[in-house]
């Protein structure tokens, strides 16, 4: 009996054949591990973790309880942190964070990423755009003069249809800034924000960016695990 009787035949074997010799796209983890020593920004919340319930005797399981920023690690900011009628977290347009990007190098700008720091490498891109700033992330101590991002810059990627600006910095304003004027550009435009991600492995180019914020409800910002997948 022939493999057409099974409704089975050869040009479908090697569809198949083909699918699953296929390469799985590579992902790149771009999230900070959320631990004790995590640097935080002066003043805020450092994280804590404590064990409530311990796998021993007659309890069957393990249970944490955890105390920190919602600006740790990786983190997208709600517009309640720089707006008192801004949307909360839980109310963030998830297809913000999911969807084509374009990781940049800005890791030779001064005080801020401007305009003609990465204008060359606008020409086609994406809706979603990273800065990497950093020569290596600092895991282990904070920075105070990391790498802003310019208002203006912010206006321009703006009118290019960017919707989302991430960066390895943890803020889009200067430590020092009291007016914030990118993080008010990015109001006035309507744009989203990704902080603090993890770019030193990650080659320059376009990736597909998956990094969904948690829901947390009438709050300032959400932690993300962020991913960049490779593209087709």
């Amino acid at each position: 009996m022939g493999e057409e009787a099974f409704g089975f035949n050869v040009r479908a074997r090697r569809v198949m054949s083909i699918s699953m010799s296929a390469r799985a796209p590579r992902l790149w983890d771009i999230t900070q591990p959320l631990r004790p020593g995590l640097p935080v920004w002066p003043g805020d919340t450092s994280f804590a973790a404590e064990r409530t319930w311990a796998l021993e005797g007659d309890t069957p399981v393990n249970v944490s309880k955890v105390t920190f920023s919602t600006h740790s690690g990786a983190h997208a900011d709600a517009p309640f942190h720089y707006d008192p009628a801004g949307a909360t977290a839980e109310a963030l347009d998830l297809s913000r964070y999911l969807g084509p990007a374009r990781v940049m190098d800005a890791r030779h700008a001064r005080g801020a990423v401007r305009l003609a720091d990465v204008e060359a490498a606008l020409a086609g891109a994406p809706p979603r755009i990273i800065f990497r700033t950093f020569g290596r992330f600092p895991h282990d101590a904070w920075v105070a003069d990391f790498t802003a991002v310019d208002a203006d810059l912010v206006e321009a990627l703006a009118d290019r249809g960017v919707v989302l600006v991430g960066s390895d910095a943890p803020s889009m304003d200067p430590q020092d800034s009291k007016a914030l004027p990118a993080h008010h550009a990015i109001r006035r435009r309507g744009l989203s924000i990704l902080e603090g991600l993890v770019l030193d492995d990650v080659p320059f180019g376009d990736y597909e960016l998956i990094a969904l914020p948690l829901p947390l409800a009438g709050l300032d910002a959400a932690p993300v695990r962020a991913i960049l997948r490779e593209l087709p």
